[in-house]
């Protein structure tokens, strides 16, 4: 089955393809990085470029607002609109589903929903109360806010998004 000459093919089939590889690698470094072995390339003209702002003032204009700052424009509407994302895991009818429901959740205290299996790190919590503030905080990224929480949400990220459901779920009492 194996003779001599197909051994000679697939040894050569393989080094052809060892090849065609090599070639293309020199290729892509030739093109993307440019010059022989990637050596640097002498630009022929140089752009000038304002300086990055300072970190300090990139962190402080990634800070979300304060909530009492965003809750005075919060709209109950879009809040139901964009609470259609949690119904998928939390009901407002009164019965647990994946999560625990959430009527009344706005002034309730953490882990305290009945017949539900909260995660040790909830029930760690479980002192604390749902101000709108905590749940501005904890709507903004679950698993930052409260480590080791089941919810595997990743979050609302604009403010007005996270007041906007706090308005929504204040009507839910």
């Amino acid at each position: 089955m194996f003779d001599t000459m197909t051994m000679v093919k697939a040894v050569g089939g393989f080094c052809g393809a060892l090849l065609i590889f090599l070639f293309a690698n020199w290729a892509a470094q030739t093109l993307y990085f440019g010059g022989e072995g990637g050596a640097e390339v002498p630009q022929a003209y140089a752009v000038a470029v304002a300086e990055a702002p300072a970190a300090t003032d990139a962190a402080a204009a990634s800070e979300d607002p304060a909530y009492t700052e965003v809750a005075a424009t919060a709209d109950i509407a879009a809040g139901a609109t964009v609470f259609k994302a949690c119904k998928a895991c939390h009901h407002i009818d009164g019965t647990n589903a994946t999560g625990p429901h959430l009527n009344g959740v706005v002034g309730r205290q953490h882990a305290s929903v009945a017949n539900f299996t909260y995660s040790e790190a909830m029930l760690a919590k479980q002192a604390e109360f749902w101000t709108p503030d905590a749940l501005y905080q904890f709507l903004k990224s679950p698993k930052a806010s409260i480590p080791g929480t089941k919810m595997g949400f990743a979050g609302l990220k604009k403010p007005q998004d996270r007041a906007n459901v706090i308005a929504y779920l204040t009507t839910l009492q």
